[in-house]
Formats: structure tokens, C-alpha cells, sequence
């Protein structure tokens, strides 16, 4: 197996390649990614391993280092940690050994340093003085003089160890008294190597001198830059100081002439709420300037914010606005609002039956539906949940008052930040729930009317039955409408069903006409066979607004065992047109989302594991945008229903003959009638089959030399709420909403609707 070439030198403080490591007497010797850096030697099984799980480590400070042969070396720390090792070939493994010796050398003498590290700058700063960042650069920058100068110093040492001993080979070799050619090859290796020594002996007399000076003037540089910082935090207390008797003297000026302003015209309340709004504006502006030091990712420059504070006027609508009604204005909205309109026309109920403890032989079904589309496969009702899959789309509303917020934001990045946390809360449903929806019938229907309650009305219907596909309208009276056409395509893997939902979600706005898009991730129910069942959700998000251009890239995590982030991790950054970040989301999809507003970017993180650069936001703190609402009590025993999720097939009066509601299988499921609703599923599936070929039949008698629309000469089938044709934004042959459905709910009039029940 050929070796990828390894740089002959080390570079910095790192050093990596592949070698050859003993495994075991059955695999031999076996090819791994190793590592070494700050002292410690580390290998993966590949490269893309770096990010994730590391094999093993050995730290070299205590370790030692011996050469069995022209290819193999052992590093072993004295304990149960021992590596048999074989380079590629004579020049590799010298080069492993002088970067590992070098490593060894400065480990250990780190190690014997590191009570007494850090004693020159042991002052520390104040928070909110300004001068951490210059004084950790003025460290760094020190430290790393420090140990290049030592590393000068372990180089003059292993120069010497490896001459003598090379001196002594040519000096055995000399006294072997050999004539002729070899002889006089030996005397001129020995001439050579004599000339390298004097040589050597130069540098190395060079270098000590050089050490020895740079360790002489090492503490006068030390104290002439320490002195410095000092004196440059007192500057900058002095101005902060100044900036604050500045603000105080103000708003004492502004306190008087309002007094002032009141006496003279008692009716002026008007203006004297504009001078307290600004008085409040300000208030707000120097309490985030108080908040700026406090990061998530790593600390931005403080010379930023003192900026910001003395030029309020460049930055006011950037920093304060933004952050500000991201949280509070938002929220006063809809404390509003809820004295005035939010009053719900009837209770709702808060419980439904238990679930029914049946047992059955999972294997016996499943084994023959292996590699099978997930909604070809007849079902029984115990792997159901008593709602229909139309009524899980219109779960994903629950955290609706997102979309409420968003249309009422002031920015489109600020409202990127809402409508990516609403993409992320429509899956907090799912942690717990493993029951599968049942299949729609083809027509069916379903409504959720909670204008009255939360201003937004929604209809859901089965548009294709194969494959099988809802299409979702939403309106809301806040300004918003959401609409989406989902085909669900699942595959059964032995131990895994993976659930891709298929389509494009589009949510639009009235204010600023911004219209967003975004796709959902696969879903992964795994323990299928043996073990308990759980959900993960794996994949990558582009909400994108076709307005501004704007985009936030979310990626949801899969769960890794070997992984040491946060379980079902999710992350996001929100960026402008130019590609600019202007927000970092963070959190997870079954608890909650963060965001925190992006201060400065650059590239220059730790590497990723393709070897790219990662890049580094500076962040203000982070503020919660969403957090998932508790389950029920008792949800245990409720399927793991959420409060909304146990009002959907609540039976409703005035709902269209077609609404799951009215589905008989799954009403007798959620009375606990298991045995009943089976054989109903069965009846009803057996009608749809037989509506089918009906159709199938007067297409076929009725089908023209040019066939019927879109290539499909039998299944005639139209939808009744909604029409097919193209996306304007996507390009894709959607269902869309024509209207009429609520205009028939007000008149009772349901003659169009199919008898499908």
C-alpha cells in the first residue's frame, strides 16, 4: 500500500500521517491516521475520525521512544499503552522519530514548568476595562518566542546526542582497518563528517549565545509591555469614566427640560412620551454595551463596542433595534391582542382513552415488507396513532405565534431568525412519538379552524394516493400565509425506517411581500426489530427568502454515539444576499433554539475534518427564540399527544363529510377498540381499491388519441379544493389552494364532496 507523502519537517507544533500500527496476530499491521500535537500523540482509523473519535493517546512527556529497525519504532508510556509501529520506510520513520523527540523533549519540559507558568502576567483585568484582548495577544505573542526559542535549545541538544553517536559509528568503523576502495571510502566519510561537526559546533555555539541573550532581555521586554497595558487600561477607564458622567449630564438635561416642558402646558403628554422613549432608547443602547463582553463563541473586540458606544448613530439601527424587538415587542403584541380577541368559542378537551396494552408479533409482518414503500404496506392499527397524517401536517402550526412575531419584525434577517425556528419546533413533536399516522384516503380532508383563538385557519387534503400526497393551506389573520404540498416516501431497512418528506414549504408575508421556502429532513425510526424505539432527525435546511435574497443554512445533527455534542443538535446562520452573517441560531429540536447576533466573522477556527477552516463568529450573548411547551399529564398514555395534538380529532359538528374527523377506523383506535377499527381500516381501503378502478375505467373509455393530461392515461382523479399547476417560485407542478371550502363550511353546502367514508 503506498503512503501519501508526510512533509520531511514538522510543521509548528503539529505533525500527522499514515502509519503502519500492530493490531493483532490475525489483522497484523494495520493502516492508521496519526497525529501529534501539544505533546500528545494521538491516531484515528481515518482522517475523518479527527472530528469525532480519537482511538487512542499517548502523552509524551512520560513516554519513551525506541527504534527496533530500519522501519519499525515502539512508543510505550511505561503502562498499558504500548505502540508497535512501522513507517513506510527508512527516511519516514526518521522523520517520526525527530518530530516525537522533539514533541517529548518540550513536553516534558512544559510539564516541569507549569506550577510556576504565568507568574510575569499574573494581573488580571477587570471585566469591561478593554485591554483583555491586546493583553492575551501581547501573551501569545511572548509565549510563542518563548517556545521557539526553546525548541532552539532541544535542537542543539539532539544535534549534539545524534553527531556523537554518528561519530562514534565512523571511529568504529575506522578502526576496522579495511584497505583498498571501502578504506578509502571510510576516510572520506570521516573527513566529511568531521567538517560537519565543526560546523555544528559553530551553530550550536551560535544558538547558546543567542539563547543566552534573549533570556538576559526576556524580562526587562516583559516589564516595559506590562507597563504598557497598565497604563493603557487606566486611559480607557478614564474615558469610561468620562463617556458615563457624559450620559448622566444628559439625560439630567433632558430630565429638566421635561419638567420644564410640563409645567408650562400640562396637555403636553405627547411629547413627554417621546422624550421618555427616548430616554428609554438610550437606556437600552448602554445596558447592551454593558452585555457586550458577555459571549457564546469567543469574545469580540472590545475596541468594538467602546466604537459603538461613543458612535451610537452608525450602529444604533444595527445593534439596538434588532436585538430589542427580537424579544419584547413581539411579545407586547400579543399581550395585546389576547385581552381583545383571543377568546377560544368553546373549552377543548385535555384527554383522550388510554392506549389499549396489545401485544403483537411485529417480525411476522415485517419480515416480508423489506426494501418496500413504507405506504404500500397493509397496516395494522396497533402501529397507528389515532390521528391521520393530514392532521399531523396541521400539527406543525402549534408554535404558529413564531410566524406571528416574524410578521411583525422590523428587518427581514430579523424575521429569518423566526421562520427558522419555526422550521426547527415542527419536529419537537416527534422525540416521543414512534405510532405511525394513518394513510389518508384519497379526498379525505381536514380542517383546523382557531381564528377565534390564535387568528389562523388551515385545510389539509389527500391530493395522490400514489404516491401519496397532502397538500396544506394556511391563513392567518396576522399577516402571514403558510402552504405546502408534502409527498412522503419511506423505505423499511431491516432495522431502520427512513421517512424523507418530499416538497417544498412556502411561508409568505404581507409586510415586505417576503416570501421564504425551505424543505423538511429525513426522519429515522430506528429499533425496529429488537430494542426500544427512537426518532432521530438527520439532514440540512436552506430557508431561503426569494425577496431579499436572505438565507439561513440549518443542519440537524444525527445522533452518533462516539459524538460528543449535545443529542439532536441543531445549528443555523443567517446571512444577507452577499453572504454576510448576521445571526447564529443554536439548540436543539426537541427543547429549544438560541440566537445570538453576529459581531465579526473571520476564518481561522480549528480545522474541520476534510481540512477546511472553520469559521469563527464573535457573538453577542445568546437569547431564546423558542422553547417546546411541557407535555400533558399523563401524556404517557396518550400516545405522547401534545395539548394540541389532543384536541385534532375532536369531533366538530360542522366539518366536511371528507374530515378525518369523521374517519370511522381511526375514531373506534382512539375509543380503544383495536379489533373494530382494523376491520373498518380493512373496508375502507377495499372501497378506495374499487373507487380506483372505477375511475381507472371511464379514463380508459374516455381517453383520446393524445391521452389524458400529464402522461397518465387511467387514474383521472382531480382534486376538490385544491388545483394543480406550476410553482412561480420553485418551478415544481404543485397543488395549490383555489378557495371555496370555507365559503361551503358558512353555507353547509357539501354537495361536491366524495363519499369516501
Amino acid at each position: 500500500m503506498s503512503e501519501p507523502k508526510t512533509p520531511t519537517t514538522p510543521a509548528g507544533d503539529t505533525y500527522k500521517g499514515w502509519v503502519f500500527k500492530w493490531t493483532n496476530y490475525i489483522k497484523g499491521y494495520q493502516r492508521r491516521w496519526f497525529v501529534l500535537s501539544n505533546g500528545l500523540l494521538s491516531y484515528y482509523r481515518t482522517q475523518a475520525e479527527m472530528g469525532h473519535t480519537c482511538r487512542g493517546t499517548i502523552n509524551l512527556a512520560t513516554a519513551t521512544i525506541t527504534v527496533d529497525d530500519a522501519c519499525n519504532f515502539v512508543i510505550s508510556n511505561g503502562g498499558a499503552q504500548t505502540y508497535h509501529l512501522k513507517a513506510s520506510c527508512e527516511v519516514e520513520r526518521q522523520r517520526w522519530i525527530t518530530a516525537l523527540e522533539l514533541a517529548k523533549a518540550k513536553a516534558a519540559r512544559m510539564q516541569a514548568e507549569s506550577d510556576d507558568s504565568g507568574d510575569d502576567f499574573s494581573q488580571p483585568v477587570a471585566p469591561g476595562q478593554g485591554g483583555g484582548s491586546q493583553n492575551s495577544e501581547v501573551q501569545s505573542a511572548l509565549r510563542t518566542l518563548g517556545s521557539k526559542v526553546e525548541d532552539l535549545s532541544t535542537c542543539n541538544d539532539l544535534i549534539l546526542k545524534h553527531g556523537s553517536a554518528l561519530q562514534r559509528s565512523l571511529s568504529e568503523l575506522d578502526s576496522l582497518r579495511l584497505t583498498g576502495e571501502a578504506g578509502e571510502k571510510i576516510r572520506q566519510v570521516t573527513e566529511r563528517a568531521t567538517l560537519f561537526r565543526i560546523t555544528s559546533n559553530a551553530m550550536i555555539n551560535a544558538c547558546r549565545d543567542f539563547l543566552a541573550l534573549a533570556q538576559a532581555h526576556s524580562k526587562r521586554w516583559q516589564k516595559a509591555l506590562q507597563a504598557e497595558r497598565e497604563q493603557r487600561v487606566r486611559l480607557e477607564e478614564t474615558l469610561e469614566q468620562l463617556a458615563k458622567q457624559h450620559n448622566h449630564l444628559e439625560r439630567a438635561f433632558r430630565g429638566a427640560a421635561q419638567a420644564n416642558a410640563s409645567s408650562d402646558n400640562k396637555s403636553a403628554t405627547g411629547p413627554g412620551k417621546g422624550e421618555a422613549s427616548d430616554e428609554d432608547d438610550d437606556n437600552e443602547f448602554f445596558d447592551a454595551m454593558e452585555e457586550a463582553p458577555e459571549f457564546i463563541t469567543v469574545p469580540a473586540d472590545p475596541q468594538f463596542h467602546k466604537r459603538s458606544s461613543s458612535n451610537a448613530s452608525c450602529l444604533n439601527s444595527e445593534m439596538c433595534p434588532d436585538d430589542q424587538s427580537l424579544n419584547e415587542e413581539p411579545l407586547a403584541m400579543n399581550q395585546e391582542s389576547s385581552t381583545q380577541e383571543l377568546v377560544p368559542l368553546k373549552k377543548r378537551r385535555t384527554r383522550i382513552s388510554d392506549k389499549p396494552n396489545y401485544s403483537l408479533n411485529l417480525w411476522s409482518i415485517m419480515k416480508n415488507c423489506i426494501g418496500k414503500e413504507l405506504s404500500k404496506i397493509p397496516m395494522p392499527v396497533n402501529f397507528n396513532e389515532p390521528i391521520s397524517m393530514l392532521q399531523r401536517l396541521s400539527e406543525d402550526l402549534e408554535y404558529h405565534e413564531l410566524l406571528d412575531k416574524a410578521s411583525k419584525s422590523h428587518s427581514s434577517l430579523e424575521q429569518m431568525c423566526y421562520v427558522a425556528a419555526f422550521c426547527v419546533s415542527a419536529y419537537s413533536t416527534t422525540v416521543y412519538r414512534t405510532g405511525k399516522p394513518f394513510n389518508p384516503l384519497l379526498g379525505e380532508t381536514y380542517e383546523l379552524d382557531r381564528r377565534r383563538e390564535s387568528g389562523y385557519r388551515s385545510l389539509c387534503e389527500q391530493v395522490s394516493h400514489h404516491p401519496p400526497a397532502a397538500a396544506h393551506h394556511v391563513i392567518s389573520d396576522r399577516g402571514w400565509t403558510l402552504r405546502q404540498e408534502i409527498t412522503v416516501a419511506s423505505k423499511f431497512r431491516g432495522k431502520y425506517i427512513s421517512i424523507m418528506p418530499l416538497g417544498t414549504i412556502h411561508a409568505i408575508f404581507e409586510k415586505g411581500n417576503n416570501h421564504y421556502t425551505w424543505k423538511k429532513v429525513t426522519t429515522t425510526v430506528h429499533n425496529i426489530i429488537v430494542g426500544k424505539l427512537w426518532i432521530d432527525q438527520s439532514g440540512e435546511i436552506d430557508v431561503v427568502n426569494h425577496t431579499t435574497g436572505d438565507r439561513c443554512h440549518l443542519k440537524f445533527a444525527p445522533y452518533s454515539y462516539f459524538s460528543r455534542d449535545v443529542a439532536r443538535k441543531v445549528t443555523g446562520v443567517v446571512m444577507d444576499k452577499d453572504g454576510k452573517a448576521h445571526y447564529v441560531l443554536s439548540g436543539t429540536w426537541d427543547e429549544k433554539m438560541e440566537f445570538s447576533r453576529v459581531m465579526q466573522s473571520s476564518r481561522g477556527g480549528e480545522n474541520g475534518a476534510e481540512g477546511k477552516q472553520k469559521t469563527v463568529y464573535q457573538t453577542l450573548k445568546a437569547r431564546e427564540v423558542w422553547r417546546r411547551n411541557p407535555l400533558p399529564e399523563g401524556a404517557e398514555t396518550m400516545y405522547y399527544f401534545t395539548a394540541l395534538a389532543l384536541t385534532l380529532n375532536e369531533s366538530e359538528e360542522s366539518v366536511a363529510p371528507t374530515d378525518s374527523r369523521r374517519r370511522p377506523d381511526q375514531r373506534l383506535m382512539e375509543d380503544g377498540r383495536w379489533d373494530e377499527a382494523n376491520s373498518e381500516k380493512q373496508r375502507l381501503e377495499e372501497k378506495q381499491r374499487i373507487a380506483r378502478r372505477e375511475r381507472e375505467r371511464e379514463a380508459v373509455s374516455q381517453r383520446t388519441s393524445s391521452q389524458s393530461e400529464e402522461g397518465t392515461p387511467y387514474d383521472s382523479y382531480r382534486a376538490l379544493w385544491f388545483e394543480r399547476c406550476e410553482d412561480g417560485i420553485t418551478g415544481e407542478q404543485v397543488h395549490i389552494y383555489k378557495g371555496g371550502y370555507w365559503e361551503a363550511k358558512e353555507q353547509g353546502s357539501w354537495e361536491n364532496c366524495p363519499d369516501i367514508f
